[in-house]
């Protein structure tokens, strides 16, 4: 597997801080778009959230990540450092809401796609229950 093109350079806490609250503030977002119904936004949400913050878990830990916009990529690079996180692309269930929450950034650009509540719904929950349960355990 060929290494990753990094950003070029060491970035300081402040720009990583920067990215950490538009993650959270992509999440917060997510959630206010679900309850207004607008459940596209509210996915493309949930799919930056967790590709910013693992952004930005990379950023503090080791300087730089990869140009990538793909959650399971930023996944395996963090993973290098904390094995566990495997278990996000390993287990069949999770991998099924990382791909779908990856779909949601080439759709929400490209296809006429429209999420259903229960879609959208399900994907908050795990983002929510599964993943940033995971991140936030990170050191």
């Amino acid at each position: 597997m060929p290494l990753p093109v990094l950003v070029n350079r060491k970035m300081s806490l402040e720009e990583a801080d920067v990215i950490r609250r538009r993650a959270e503030a992509f999440l917060k977002n997510a959630g206010s778009l679900l309850k207004d119904g607008d459940l596209d936004l509210a996915v493309f949400s949930l799919e930056q959230y967790c590709q910013l913050i693992l952004k930005y878990k990379l950023l503090i830990k080791v300087g730089s990540y990869p140009r990538t916009n793909s959650i399971r990529r930023l996944i395996r690079e963090l993973a290098g450092l904390y094995p566990h996180l495997l278990s996000l692309v390993d287990d069949e269930e999770k991998l099924h809401y990382i791909a779908r929450l990856e779909e949601a950034y080439i759709a929400s650009r490209y296809l006429p796609y429209s999420y259903e509540e229960r879609e959208a719904s399900s994907l908050h929950r795990f983002v929510i229950d599964t993943f940033k349960k995971l991140i936030d355990e990170l050191p």
